[in-house]
């Protein structure tokens, strides 16, 4: 739609007023009133026409920036002001690309337009051209003073369009932007958005580890409702279910664990507490849990496998390695749905990453893992050295030792646990059936 087809008497009235010789600020009171009769009395199909005549006849060369800088900043709050979208996003994205050759006389106009356009395509969930808009305002200007907070709400904002358009480099390149400016801001929550954003970037950067930190952490904040903390908390279980596995995994996921809110997620609990508990996972349980992933986390690595396939064949690795003291390539192989080679493959490269405590023995195709009791591996190692007069044999079974003590202390700790819950709950059933015995 162009200016052409607006009423003639809008028309003509604009004319009169460019051509005028009176002063600039009679020019803004005229145009002022003539904007309240266009955004008043003009008909639906014509009210858009008119504005963006208006808009060709205030960047006029014939009005000057004296006159046309005030008048444009009014005829900003009249567009935010139409209850209309379709005409607000038709009237920005008209005058924005008006400005664009006189950009540095109009910078503030020009980012409020931008905002309005930006508000309206967020509401039709076009993100992708919310961002676009937002790109547009010039943030670094010798021309006015442009606040710190108000630049990084405009870069948390951009990463929130970036982010729901699955657009995560653009978002990364906006989130450094806003990581030096994030310590000056004084808006509680202007740092929850970027704490938000960051979570997000770290997540689709398949960062699972530090994204699930910061999504617990969100999920203890005041400031957003009871519904979004527990969205946090389930976000921050599936990165940890997502991580690779080891010994940071495994402290995120026990810090999961004993949250007391993790339980009122039923789907998510039953995953996190089989991977606690180092528990084998079934291809049941991986379908299900596969289900309720964003497109990011199943996307294809490099071998052809998914995030989640790799995540869940090194967690039953680890799992494997608490119930075998040593087991052979083949049969580690069909636990892990893999052939002996590639599952031969993932257990030296979490060796080689110290996420696995174990040794390779390729002659005889066996895997030997360095946990649990006195296994034969470590008895025959013992007994080698001490034939061969290194007198490290007891230090051997006794390092074995020590960490059987460990399993049975983490055991009886558990009981103590469950006989705590019993007493908090049912505390008249502990004082006849447990305390009396």
């Amino acid at each position: 739609m162009s200016s052409s087809s607006a009423d003639a008497e809008v028309l003509t009235s604009l004319s009169s007023i460019e051509s005028s010789t009176v002063s600039q600020a009679d020019k803004v009171n005229q145009f002022s009133n003539l904007l309240t009769r266009i955004t008043t009395e003009s008909l639906p199909d014509k009210l858009v026409p008119n504005m963006l005549a208006f808009v060709d006849s205030v960047l006029a060369e014939s009005v000057g920036i004296v006159a046309s800088r005030p008048i444009l900043s009014v005829f900003v709050s009249a567009v935010e002001a139409l209850p209309d979208l379709q005409a607000r996003k038709a009237i920005c994205a008209y005058t924005t690309e008006k400005l664009r050759p006189r950009i540095v006389s109009f910078e503030e106009q020009d980012s409020k337009l931008r905002e309005i356009l930006a508000t309206v395509y967020e509401t039709e969930d076009d993100n992708a051209e919310a961002a676009k808009a937002l790109q547009g305002i010039t943030l670094e200007s010798s021309q006015r003073l442009i606040d710190d907070q108000y630049r990084l709400d405009i870069y948390i904002r951009i990463m929130r369009n970036l982010l729901e358009d699955d657009d995560t480099t653009a978002a990364d390149s906006y989130l450094n932007r806003a990581t030096y400016l994030i310590y000056k801001s004084t808006n509680p929550e202007s740092t929850l958005l970027f704490q938000l954003c960051q979570a997000r970037v770290l997540d689709a950067k398949r960062q699972f580890l530090n994204a699930c930190q910061r999504y617990h952490q969100l999920s203890f904040s005041p400031l957003i409702a009871e519904t979004e903390r527990m969205h946090c908390l389930s976000a921050a279980i599936t990165c940890a279910v997502l991580a690779p596995a080891g010994p940071q995994r495994s402290r995120s996921l026990a810090t999961l664990y004993k949250d007391d809110r993790s339980p009122q997620l039923p789907a998510d609990y039953s995953m996190l507490e089989k991977m606690y508990l180092d528990r084998l996972l079934s291809p049941q349980e991986v379908t299900d849990f596969s289900e309720r992933l964003k497109p990011h986390q199943l996307a294809k690595l490099g071998d052809g496998s998914t995030v989640l396939a790799k995540a869940v064949i090194e967690h039953n690795l680890l799992a494997t390695s608490k119930l075998y003291n040593n087991i052979g390539v083949e049969e580690l192989g069909v636990l892990l749905g893999l052939s002996g080679a590639k599952a031969e493959e993932y257990a030296a490269r979490m060796i080689e990453q110290k996420r696995l405590a174990g040794r390779i023995d390729q002659i005889d195709k066996l895997i030997y893992f360095d946990v649990g009791g006195l296994t034969a591996s470590v008895t025959q190692d013992a007994a080698s050295e001490k034939d061969a007069g290194g007198g490290q044999a007891d230090a051997v079974i006794g390092k074995e030792l020590r960490k059987w003590d460990e399993r049975i202390a983490g055991v009886a700790q558990e009981v103590e646990n469950i006989t705590s819950m019993l007493q908090n709950e049912y505390p008249d059933f502990v004082a006849r059936y447990l305390l009396a015995a």
